[in-house]
């Protein structure tokens, strides 16, 4: 089915069936932001099992979320009669099927749901007003991207954003508020451990070597922050003696919360580590999205496709030939687990927590930098040149009503801290919309608002915005990577080149930043995946650094400008 077909008689009411695994619940999540920009005027109703219900309930995209309990009420042939005739009530004229079983689609049939879209798995062709075929399965596709292509036929278009999650501060000060109750103090840092996995034993690390990694990064942490560092260990019921066995081997300040948090207390405790050591599982996707540094032991099941989105090279894993199995069970001697030693997962965990800070607070090498960690007037004259679409918000495609617009959910304290250091925050940003004639100037400006506005809750105020409104066959100066934008803010703010960084997602925002001679950040969340990102480095379009978020390409820029500086004046010192 194209988009014109959709949009033509665009729905009002739509019911989006969520997966029931709080993993894939949690990759599915960009494509239900993804779905929201596609109908703005919609009301968008989740129906999701009760694991997954506690997860979107504060989403900002859903009017509402719908309980589907097949263990209690909605159980049986008479409990999915009920839940059918409970949506038919709600007059939904278009269902979403994320989840790819026959029963989602039956059920949309079964309430009169005139158009039920999805992919044509499981034998449910016939359910299906709009079938989707299956993406091809030679190529390994993450998840991630499984789920936002479905929408491609109703007019997405771009690549797939990174998931986020949101808690309120009501739910963060409880949680903060049982953990001190445990003996963990708000200012203390976190190591979350999450050991087990209800998929099946397969997919467990030993508990003695997380035991051990915990114990080693405990004892760096406090060396290098000076800080008080306490692990906490989460889990699911039925894991409770698990984590009380590594709590028994830590020696230090350790609280086990296994079987014992809801969702939404799941979600806050993540949140507040400073960086999750876990197998493949939900909590290990919940942490990426709340950008906490993650370190994902890998064995039976395949991290070309769970990987954590936007942290691939979190991955551990021995590359077996058995692997991935996808088995519950291992029926020989577990080789893709036991192979992994205590050793490679620690030095993966550091990386992680260095490359989050951007400081490498970690590294013995890291006293020079620790010596310049006051950033008040780091980047004091420094302009740093920002790409819109794909790098502050989710490309859906064109941008035409403010309703449509929205931030990733690390960008404003990012730019906030960028700001804090003394920087010049500028946007360049290519909007061919307007020349082919899907937004006006005024409706541009009311968006720009409207990031100005979002802004303003973190304090930040960008200094100016620039775009350039041209089709791509004008042939202006000004649409990059053309440099008549950065040739404007020359004439208009007198910005120094050589102290400028431009961040972007595509490889036009590098090829620009090597024409001006200014240090490039590509940032991963738009074009540009970050399973591309990499091969750049081999090519003439290599960027100075690749994040995976604008949080990340913060903390890399503030680190090269601590370096750059720390540079400049040992020169200074050799040749006074």
């Amino acid at each position: 089915m194209g988009s014109e077909l959709v949009h033509r008689d665009s729905p009002r009411k739509i019911l989006v069936r969520a997966p029931n695994w709080i993993g894939d619940a949690v990759m599915c999540e960009p494509a239900v932001r993804g779905l929201r920009s596609l109908f703005p005027e919609a009301e968008l109703t989740m129906l999701a099992k009760p694991a997954i219900a506690e997860l979107f309930i504060a989403h900002p995209g859903l009017h509402c979320v719908l309980v589907y309990d097949d263990k209690a009420v909605h159980a049986g042939i008479s409990g999915k009669w009920s839940l059918a005739g409970m949506l038919r009530r709600h007059r939904f004229d278009l269902a979403v099927l994320f989840q790819n079983a026959f029963e989602a689609a039956f059920l949309a049939w079964l309430a009169g749901i005139p158009r039920r879209y999805g992919y044509a798995t499981d034998g449910r062709v016939l359910f299906l007003t709009e079938p989707v075929a299956v993406p091809n399965g030679l190529v390994p596709m993450h998840q991630v991207e499984y789920y936002w292509n479905l929408l491609r036929p109703l007019g997405m278009a771009g690549g797939a954003t990174l998931p986020a999650l949101l808690v309120s501060a009501d739910e963060d000060r409880m949680v903060d508020g049982r953990l001190t109750a445990a003996g963990i103090d708000p200012s203390d840092l976190i190591i979350g451990i999450n050991p087990g996995s209800t998929y099946g034993s397969a997919k467990r690390w030993l508990p003695d070597r997380f035991a051990e990694v915990a114990k080693r990064l405990v004892r760096r942490l406090e060396q290098a922050e000076r800080a008080h560092v306490a692990v906490v260990i989460l889990g699911a019921k039925g894991e409770e003696s698990l984590g009380k066995d590594i709590a028994a081997q830590l020696g230090g300040r350790s609280v086990v919360l296994s079987g014992a948090t809801t969702i939404r207390d799941l979600m806050a405790v993540v949140k507040r580590c400073r960086v999750l050591i876990t197998n493949d599982t939900g909590p290990m996707h919940i942490a990426a999205a709340f950008g906490v540094p993650v370190v994902a032991v890998f064995g039976p099941t395949d991290w070309r496709t769970t990987a954590p989105y936007g942290q691939e090279r979190s991955i551990v894993r021995e590359a077996v030939d058995c692997a991935p199995c996808l088995l519950r069970e291992c029926p020989i001697d577990h080789r893709c687990m036991t192979r992994i030693s205590v050793d490679r997962v620690y030095e993966a965990a550091v990386q992680q927590i260095e490359r989050a800070s951007g400081l490498s607070r970690l590294s013995s090498l890291s006293g020079a930098l620790r010596s310049n960690s006051n950033q008040t007037n780091l980047l004091s004259g420094y302009t740093v040149f920002l790409d819109r679409d794909g790098t502050l918000n989710p490309d859906p495609g064109y941008i035409n009503t403010p309703d449509q617009f929205e931030l990733f959910p690390e960008v404003p304290e990012a730019l906030a801290r960028l700001k804090r250091a003394g920087a010049r925050l500028i946007v360049v940003t290519n909007q061919s919309g307007v020349a082919r004639g899907f937004l006006t100037r005024d409706d541009l400006d009311a968006v720009h608002m409207k990031l100005q506005r979002l802004l303003d809750g973190a304090g930040v105020s960008l200094d100016a915005i620039y775009f350039c409104p041209h089709h791509p066959d004008d042939g202006c100066d000004c649409r990059k990577p053309n440099r008549g934008m950065i040739d404007q803010a020359l004439r208009e703010w007198g910005v120094n080149l050589d102290r400028s960084y431009l961040i972007g997602d595509s490889v036009r925002d590098i090829e620009l930043a090597k024409r001006i001679g200014a240090r490039s950040v590509l940032v991963t969340t738009g074009v540009v995946p970050s399973q591309e990102a990499e091969s750049l480095k081999a090519s003439g379009s290599a960027p100075d650094g690749i994040a995976s978020s604008l949080a990340e390409a913060a903390d890399w820029l503030l680190s090269d400008a601590s370096k750059l500086s720390i540079q400049l004046r040992e020169r200074q010192v050799a040749h006074p």
